[in-house]
């Protein structure tokens, strides 16, 4: 039992707890790098003046994120996977796509939004080192089923 009076597995515990990923200088310089955290692969973007991480591997089709270009869509920053084009908020995994009334000739197309696709991370940043802590919201997200096992895409160092 915790100090906090909640009652929680250790082993669920470590998984959720910061790794460090890098020195906040280099990742500006870089404006992305790819990390392991508890065995779960991680963009990390530094865009305009914030953070923000995000599973590697795109909820469509597994494309790799750290390839793709950031864009503003409706005035949101989104990555846009080099696959198939998919483009995912940077600060709510939020999948976007255009869409027009067809019913209206001259409707001009909107952005909407496919709901949250793309699972995001807490990024941290402390005395100049920059830390990822893995989401913990309950809800299951598209990029679940590419961020481990077999989609792999950062070499292991054993």
């Amino acid at each position: 039992m915790d100090p906090g009076g909640s009652e929680q597995d250790p082993e669920m515990k470590e998984q959720y707890a910061s790794v460090y990923v890098g020195r906040e200088e280099d990742i500006k310089r870089s404006e992305r790098i790819t990390a392991v955290v508890h065995d779960r692969e991680v963009v990390i973007f530094y865009h305009k003046g914030e953070f923000h991480a995000m599973d590697i591997r795109c909820y469509h089709s597994g494309g790799p994120l750290h390839l793709g270009e950031i864009e503003e869509f409706d005035g949101r920053a989104c990555i846009v996977c080099p696959w198939h084009k998919y483009k995912i908020t940077l600060e709510t995994g939020e999948g976007l796509y255009q869409s027009i009334d067809p019913k209206d000739p001259s409707a001009k197309p909107m952005w909407c939004s496919k709901g949250i696709k793309q699972r995001i991370h807490t990024v941290t940043v402390d005395n100049g080192n920059i830390y990822v802590t893995l989401s913990n919201e309950p809800f299951k997200c598209d990029s679940d089923y590419y961020a481990t096992g077999i989609f792999k895409v950062i070499p292991s160092s054993f």
